[in-house]
């Protein structure tokens, strides 16, 4: 049996595929920014404290419980507690909503232990070289210690900002017109679903690829400068 493909019936449904890419990068775009500035926040609780006071010990038990549960638990499911779940403690959100702030929730537990292990890497006597200086906490946290630990740590979150884009193929089952939803509702049209899986599958790559050119050109040239070496 001879197999005719046309990649042209998929193509010519351009408009779907182009808000399908739209959508996948403004989720994912939004996702990376809340969910590393979470993973910042969670990470320094759980390695550090506050300065010399450590933090609360509720608040250490707080931020450990997030990030057990969130790591161990499918996204699919985090998604639609927060979409399905929430609603019956009359809490309703947009489908945009609840994507972005599970897409957030998810990439701040895995970036707060991968951040963690970046802050615990520091040298004490880096620190103490620092407060020497007289800089306040703020100053020694954002100048001394953070931007050597994210050096430190870069590619691996870099590497799970890209499993979180991959992941937004999920919020499609509750109507975000992503790339994943892109897909089904062509081939439902003209039913060439090899030939509308094989473009999403391209493109996805595509986005992995630019993702982590634009993260790798963003880390050394904004939030480590190159000081880092």
């Amino acid at each position: 049996m001879k197999i005719q493909l046309d990649f042209w019936a998929v193509l010519a449904e351009w408009p779907v595929l182009l808000t399908g890419v739209g959508w996948t990068l403004a989720l994912s775009v939004a996702a990376v920014l809340v969910g590393a500035l979470v993973g910042i926040s969670c990470a320094w609780v759980r390695a550090r404290g506050f300065g010399d006071a450590l933090a609360p010990v509720w608040l250490k038990a707080v931020v450990g419980g997030y990030v057990e549960v969130i790591r161990n638990t499918p996204f699919i499911i985090q998604l639609f507690f927060i979409f399905f779940g929430l609603p019956a403690i009359g809490v309703r959100l947009s489908a945009e909503a609840a994507s972005f702030l599970a897409m957030s929730i998810n990439l701040g537990a895995y970036a707060t232990e991968i951040i963690r292990a970046g802050l615990e890497a520091t040298p004490r006597g880096q620190i103490e070289a620092a407060e020497s200086l007289a800089l306040n906490r703020w100053q020694v946290f954002t100048r001394v210690v953070l931007p050597p630990a994210l050096k430190r740590i870069w590619p691996s979150m870099v590497g799970q900002s890209i499993i979180v884009m991959l992941g937004s193929s999920v919020c499609g089952q509750i109507s975000i017109p992503e790339l994943s939803y892109a897909a089904d509702l062509i081939q439902s049209r003209n039913f060439r679903s090899f030939e509308a899986f094989i473009i999403i599958g391209v493109i996805y790559l595509m986005l992995s690829v630019l993702l982590r050119a634009t993260l790798n050109w963003v880390g050394e040239r904004l939030v480590f400068g190159g000081r880092y070496k």
